[in-house]
């Protein structure tokens, strides 16, 4: 595991998809950034923000349930590509690209919650 924040893959991964959603919108016109890309962007930063707030917490169930929210904005971020993509703000290729790194990111969001969880049980058994 990571010792520093800044250290952890997966906000390392979360700030590079975040920053390419950014870039994509900010091409948009003022009506499709003020309603679908902020909500886009603001789901997008929000998995990397619950992260980064998971990693500050000292009890493992406050880490967990931190994940879980970003896990929830994941989704959410998904679903907003979805609209941009039928509202054609997004090319397919760029959409395809963006969820199958979200895919990942949920896979590694699973994997470090199934971590923590290993780590409390594994602290449970001590005296």
């Amino acid at each position: 595991m990571a010792t520093d924040m800044e250290d952890l893959r997966l906000l390392q991964d979360v700030e590079a998809l975040c920053d390419e959603i950014w870039d994509a919108v900010l091409q948009w016109d003022d009506h499709a950034r003020r309603t679908v890309g902020e909500q886009l962007v603001r789901s997008a930063d929000s998995i990397g923000a619950n992260v980064a707030e998971s990693y500050g917490r000292y009890a493992y169930g406050e880490k967990i349930q931190f994940l879980y929210y970003g896990r929830g904005s994941l989704y959410e971020t998904k679903f907003w590509l979805h609209r941009a993509k039928q509202r054609g703000l997004i090319a397919d290729e760029n959409v395809a690209r963006y969820s199958l790194d979200l895919d990942n990111l949920a896979k590694a969001i699973n994997n470090f919650i199934r971590s923590l969880r290993s780590q409390r049980s594994a602290g449970k058994g001590k005296s």
